[in-house]
């Protein structure tokens, strides 16, 4: 008899289960998404790393010495210059991850067996550091030049220097701290706006507020703003305690930080606004916001690097807001750039606001229509 019971309840939890859609493609969706993204998006081995060359020699030695870099894969050509304050301008601007600066004399260094070359590496990101140390390996001749023919002379082991910069003592929590921010901020918001359409009407609140002379448009901003307010105190929170706790360096202005987490707070405020459109209850709304949160941090570049990410999961990264934040936010906190010098980033958190909110306030309106 208690078989009967026991079995009664369990099929009617599978009936349940069929007619809950979003729950039924949750089921299927995660460990496919898992796997996908941890067997085949996810690559420490990093490869095409942009580059900034700075040949101040220009000479058949010094071109073979950047083309056998450049054979390694590690790196490729992103930017030529000519000098390495050049270099070194576009590393802040986050224009290029990796410099190579080889000097005027590079003839008579190699010649003496010194230092022929530097690689200039934002370290910033650790594991772009420890890629582009694999340069240094990199063999020179050490020969007397030779202007007849490029340089294909046996190798020998050649003194080329890698310097880090932004993070010399490769510390996890400079790296990590300014990531957080985002990664807070997109759990939170995405998680607390969706929720909050959602409850309206699973209390029977939203049925008064239609009533009123509210727009749709008003309803769903208003709802959602407060928000941002939360989310700016769990900004100054994280910058206060990784600054205070683990000496985490604020290079740019504190205005920029700021202002890149508020085009965040935004952008998840929207996005958390598109998934209530869809929920049917709060419990969905959970499910969706953890189904957009494992891409963003898996393929965002906060946990693994986004070099090492093959093109097609680059370009679905493209889409995700905190992709362009923790690009701003390193930008700023670390490298001590400026909003304006990365404005594409700043351009693409817009233009996501924009598109996401407009297609979440359209969505909303038929839905009360």
């Amino acid at each position: 008899m208690k078989a009967r019971r026991l079995g009664a309840i369990m099929l009617k939890e599978l009936r349940q289960l069929r007619r809950d859609r979003v729950t039924l493609a949750m089921i299927v969706m995660v460990p496919v998404m898992q796997l996908v993204l941890f067997g085949y998006a996810i690559n420490f081995n990093l490869r095409g790393l942009d580059a900034g060359i700075a040949d101040q020699a220009n000479t058949s030695a010094s071109r073979a010495l950047v083309m056998d870099m450049l054979a390694t894969g590690v790196v490729k050509p992103a930017l030529a210059v000519q000098t390495p304050q050049q270099l070194m301008e576009a590393l802040r601007r986050g224009q290029i991850s990796v410099g190579i600066a080889i000097p005027p004399d590079f003839e008579q260094r190699r010649a003496g067996g010194r230092t022929v070359a530097q690689i200039l590496v934002d370290g910033s990101d650790s594991s772009v550091l420890g890629a582009a140390s694999q340069l240094a390996q990199t063999p020179v001749d050490s020969s007397a030049p030779d202007t007849r023919a490029p340089l294909r002379s046996t190798p020998a082991s050649g003194p080329i220097s890698v310097v880090g910069f932004y993070n010399p003592q490769r510390r996890t929590a400079v790296n990590i701290v300014p990531g957080l921010i985002g990664i807070i901020l997109t759990m939170t918001m995405v998680m607390f706006t969706s929720i909050a359409i959602v409850r309206e009407r699973e209390r029977g609140n939203m049925e008064l507020l239609i009533a009123t002379p509210l727009t749709s448009g008003e309803l769903m901003i208003g709802k959602v703003l407060p928000y941002a307010g939360i989310g700016l105190i769990q900004t100054t929170l994280v910058l206060l305690l990784g600054v205070w706790l683990f000496d985490v360096p604020i290079r740019g202005e504190v205005l920029g930080v700021y202002v890149a987490a508020v085009l965040l707070i935004l952008a998840n405020l929207a996005l958390g606004l598109m998934i209530s459109t869809r929920a049917q209850s709060q419990f969905q709304s959970m499910q969706l916001t953890m189904f957009l949160f494992l891409p963003s941090i898996l393929l965002s570049g906060f946990v693994f690097p986004f070099a090492g990410m093959p093109k097609i999961a680059q370009w679905l990264a493209e889409v995700l807001p905190l992709t362009h934040f923790l690009r701003l936010i390193r930008g700023v906190m670390l490298r001590g750039a400026g909003l304006s010098e990365m404005w594409i980033e700043v351009l693409a958190l817009i233009a996501f606001i924009v598109v996401v909110m407009g297609v979440a306030i359209s969505r909303f309106r038929k839905r009360l229509d």
